[in-house]
């Protein structure tokens, strides 16, 4: 027994290394079959991928290609129209010469006078250039000119406007003065009004007896009779006496006025209608200027101021009474003393 189970033992050894290099062998060829396998799948889809790659190029050179066919095709459609046209123009051109080539001839004579004509225009058109550069070269001197004007214009304006201004405060200055001066020449006339009222009230005291003496308004009214002879300028002795009288109070009445009051005593003569004509009286007009200046005179050589007299002749011009009898008449013939401002 236990040498038969040895001698089984044995053949279980001999057999088993045989087997499994078998399968050993089997395994390493099924492992070199997998990995070629998985290599050769790998470069397949390696060259798939590269296909993939290469069919999109080539989709997008197509895409190009056909995008520039169709430009061409345009091209080409541009192209075969701009033929046509060119053929439909050398036709045209191919008959026009030969029409021109018909009238050779009489073209001659044509495009010489066209060309006279043609030289008229050329020189016509010269001129017109030649009169349109002097209108322009005159108008731009124009719009110069203008433009000097206007600054001008401008600059007067100006001036105006300064001098309206100064003129406007001219006459502001003006209005004041003259303002100023109403209410001085107002307050120097009620002066003299005051004084004026006392030189006729002295005069009235002084004269109270005469009866051909008399006041008219703001007047002192002394007959002619009472002064001068009938025709005559020269003062009688009652005429002297009473102008020493006047004289007096004038000179008294020329102390007290203030010296800003510009007073004068104003004798006016006049006489009646009766016209006189002598040797030194002419007239009028001569005896009643002679009357008036021969009062003057005399008051200055009583002391009156000359500045502060006046003198004048009206004739029969402004008569107090408008009757034609002896008492008027009487009337008309006077010499007038007005104390009156300058």
């Amino acid at each position: 027994m236990p040498r038969g189970r040895s001698r089984r033992g044995g053949d279980y050894g001999e057999f088993w290394p045989g087997y499994v290099d078998a399968l050993s062998t089997l395994l390493l060829v099924v492992t070199f079959l997998m990995s070629i396998f998985m290599l050769a799948q790998y470069f397949a889809s390696q060259e798939a991928s590269g296909k993939n790659s290469a069919l999109q190029r080539l989709n997008r050179q197509i895409a190009e290609l056909t995008s520039l066919l169709s430009l061409e095709k345009s091209k080409a459609k541009s192209a075969d129209d701009e033929l046509a046209a060119l053929q439909a123009t050398l036709a045209a051109l191919r008959q026009d010469n030969q029409r021109l080539s018909g009238f050779a001839l009489s073209g001659n004579e044509q495009a010489k006078t066209q060309s006279g004509r043609i030289s008229a225009l050329e020189d016509s058109l010269d001129t017109q250039k030649k009169v349109s550069d002097d209108a322009l070269a005159k108008v731009d001197l124009l719009n110069q000119q203008l433009l000097a004007l206007r600054r001008q214009i401008a600059a007067l304006n100006e001036a105006l406007e300064t001098s309206e201004k100064k003129d406007q405060a001219s006459q502001d200055r003006i209005k004041d003065l003259g303002a100023r001066l109403n209410a001085a020449l107002a307050r120097q006339v009620q002066e003299l009004q005051r004084y004026r009222s006392d030189f006729f009230g002295r005069l009235r005291e002084l004269l109270k007896e005469r009866k051909d003496i008399r006041v008219v308004g703001d007047r002192f009214v002394f007959e002619s009779e009472v002064l001068f002879p009938s025709g005559q300028a020269t003062m009688t002795p009652e005429g002297i006496g009473a102008m020493d009288q006047l004289a007096q109070a004038i000179v008294e009445l020329g102390q007290q006025i203030p010296p800003e009051i510009d007073w004068v005593l104003q004798v006016d003569g006049h006489t009646d209608i009766r016209p006189i004509n002598s040797p030194q009286f002419p007239s009028n007009w001569e005896l009643s200027t002679a009357r008036a200046a021969s009062v003057v005179k005399y008051l200055i050589s009583r002391g009156v101021p000359a500045r502060h007299l006046v003198a004048a002749g009206y004739g029969e011009f402004a008569p107090l009474e408008s009757g034609t009898d002896e008492a008027s008449l009487r009337k008309n013939r006077r010499i007038e003393l007005k104390l009156t401002n300058r």
